[in-house]
């Protein structure tokens, strides 16, 4: 199983220009040759690029330092110095890309094989064969390769997922997103059983596939660093949809209106207008006798609040249809909340 690893630190510096040459024409009969240094080659950028093949950011936990090779030198009779190649930097999509020190954003890719330059290459010098004038037909001087760019940057990874799955733990988030998808996360009756978010591609009918994510680690307190706290709560700032799963077990002795409320103060704290997103509560472990029971009150107890509730089973699938094609209705636009 790959670790997943959603920030790095990284090292890179491009490639430093080659220098100019100062060479002059000698050839048979020709007593006067004119100056015919070449141009360096310029440096190799460094490009990070997004890939689809890539979901975690471990890679660059173990390979920090990231170096371009310099351009060649010019050379005599007018031979330009090879410009170097760039190096490329593999990276999750969905990867932002920041300067380590300020934090300023430097980019941020969010499709496959989009490219970021983040350190240019130096140029390339002139040769003397750029500086003869009238006056001055034997110049001896040549231009020196510009320097490369040294950075230190920071890649953090915000999941790009269609639907987020939120919830307290052992709300039955890992149970449901492998009900829907091909994903198979661990699965246990203990908190904090899932502690990477997993992501699954959903097919429905003739909609177009969508992906889902399930976030774990939240709880009161989350958006303070409580638990796993805004180590995961970022992975939803990008989703469009969010599934509010909540457990109303009665061996949980939780109520469920309370817990909605917690979820959604953990949220709006967090910021980035979390809230703001469309956002389908649905009440699960129905399959369970005692809860079964309960089921319509709790629909009337967030009736009131003018939210619409659908009961579901992750275990036996009784409810999924219906909440994912009020899904696919939200994403496509034919329903809001």
């Amino acid at each position: 199983m790959v670790k997943f690893i959603d920030e790095a630190k990284i090292y890179v510096i491009s490639g430093q220009g080659g220098n100019g040459c100062v060479s002059f024409r000698r050839e048979k009969y020709v007593p006067r040759g004119g100056p015919d240094g070449g141009d360096g080659g310029d440096g190799g950028d460094v490009i990070v690029i997004a890939k689809e093949n890539k979901s975690s950011l471990l890679d660059h936990r173990y390979k920090q330092h990231y170096k371009a090779k310099n351009g060649e030198h010019g050379k005599g009779k007018n031979k330009n110095g090879k410009s170097a190649q760039s190096i490329y930097i593999p990276v999750p999509v969905g990867t932002i890309v920041k300067d380590f020190f300020s934090d300023e954003i430097i980019g941020d890719l969010t499709k496959k094989d989009q490219e970021l330059v983040v350190a240019h290459g130096g140029s390339g010098g002139k040769g003397n064969s750029h500086f003869a004038t009238p006056t001055n037909r034997t110049p001896r001087n040549a231009e020196d390769g510009k320097e490369g760019e040294e950075k230190v940057l920071k890649l953090e990874l915000k999941l790009l997922a269609d639907v987020g799955i939120i919830g307290f733990p052992n709300a039955g988030k890992s149970t449901l997103i492998s009900r829907i998808s091909a994903a198979r996360p661990k699965i246990a009756d203990y908190p904090f059983t899932t502690l990477i978010p997993n992501l699954g591609v959903v097919s429905y009918n003739d909609a177009k596939s969508f992906v889902v994510a399930d976030i774990p680690g939240l709880i009161k307190g989350a958006h303070s660093g409580i638990g796993l706290g805004t180590k995961f709560l970022k992975h939803i700032e990008r989703t469009k949809v969010l599934i509010h799963l909540i457990d109303i077990s009665p061996l949980t002795k939780r109520n469920p209106i309370e817990d909605y409320q917690a979820m959604n103060q953990e949220l709006g704290a967090y910021g980035y207008e979390l809230t703001q997103k469309p956002q389908i509560v649905a009440i699960n472990k129905i399959d369970i006798v005692e809860t079964y029971e309960r089921i319509e009150k709790i629909k009337n107890d967030f009736s009131k609040l003018g939210i619409e509730v659908f009961p579901i089973s992750s275990v036996t699938g009784q409810g999924i249809e219906e909440l994912i094609s009020k899904a696919v209705k939200v994403l496509r636009g034919i329903e809001s909340i």
